[in-house]
């Protein structure tokens, strides 16, 4: 694998692979000295266009955790706050002799292009609207762990709903392409308003009523209300959204028993999910945020590990 730039393109062999090397790299936080040599000499650069805490973090301490050097760029401290082309910044940094950059822009398709313009591996941290792999990926390991808890293991048979705002959702996708190929059956559920042109065409169902589908799922997995990127009327108000499609104190009630409650983060409390839904003992919330490091530390030595990792 030369890059990891979405789930749609990724095979179920190349994901199982990936979540079970994770399972090796969660060990590493349990230990008192958390590092490994893995990577040792190599050089990453986090490449942040957009703001972001968990991502650009567990990728760092992933980095770091496999001793490779860590070096983070934004856009406020890069030239492209000068006016410099992302083209012109990426071949800039890639001259350096970079082995593998972690991009996120607000762009979709941006993590391709860059792909095809340097020389290093290319990791898509999200892409617009896009996708986001390595968020599904830690999902798919927070839920695969949470399965194999209660004594039910594996997807097959798994009903996994995707609530909320998946118009600007480049989570969704991911999560759509990968837990399909994993054997989940995938619901979508939103107002019309906030479903994506051509769902149609996705291997899912939808839904426009959360209270028809809450109680016959194994995971729901709330998303964050994207105000930053509404220009507005997607929703009356943000009350008669969290009436409407929030994982409230009822709905939580209403979930079966052994479901799971996921979030990416961040969240709003309130709106998409309720303070008890989210500190519940259903919620892989945290699971999830521990799982990021694991799954990162596990695409990073995938792509840059052994002699197909070295920078031609």
């Amino acid at each position: 694998m030369r890059h990891l730039l979405g789930t749609k393109d990724l095979s179920k062999e190349e994901a199982l692979a990936i979540l079970d090397l994770a399972e090796d790299m969660a060990q590493v936080q349990h230990r008192q000295v958390k590092k490994l040599p893995a990577l040792r000499g190599r050089t990453i650069v986090n490449a942040f266009f957009e703001d972001s805490t968990r991502t650009r973090t567990s990728f760092e301490i992933a980095g770091k955790w496999l001793s490779a050097d860590t070096i983070n760029v934004s856009a406020k401290g890069s030239s492209v706050s000068k006016g410099e082309s992302l083209r012109d910044t990426m071949l800039t940094l890639d001259a350096m002799g970079v082995d593998a950059f972690v991009i996120r822009h607000p762009s979709s398709g941006a993590a391709k292009q860059v792909s095809g313009w340097v020389g290093a591996h290319v990791i898509n941290a999200g892409d617009g609207q896009h996708e986001h792999p390595t968020q599904a990926l830690l999902d798919a390991f927070s839920m695969r762990h949470h399965f194999a808890k209660i004594g039910n293991p594996g997807f097959e048979g798994k009903r996994v709903a995707i609530v909320g705002d998946l118009l600007h959702s480049r989570v969704v996708r991911s999560n759509v392409y990968l837990l399909s190929k994993l054997g989940a059956e995938v619901v979508l559920v939103a107002p019309p308003t906030l479903m994506p042109a051509g769902v149609e065409n996705w291997p899912v169902t939808t839904a426009y009523d959360f209270d028809s589908v809450i109680s016959e799922l194994d995971v729901a997995m709330m998303l964050r209300v994207q105000r930053e990127r509404m220009a507005g009327g997607f929703f009356p108000t943000p009350r008669e959204y969290s009436d409407a499609y929030g994982l409230t104190l009822e709905r939580l009630r209403r979930l079966k028993e052994g479901a799971a409650i996921c979030h990416p983060g961040p969240m709003n409390r309130g709106v998409e999910i309720s303070s008890a839904a989210s500190d519940s003992a259903a919620s892989l919330v945290f699971d999830q945020v521990a799982s990021g490091v694991a799954v990162r530390m596990s695409v990073l030595y995938t792509l840059l590990g052994g002699e197909e990792g070295i920078r031609e």
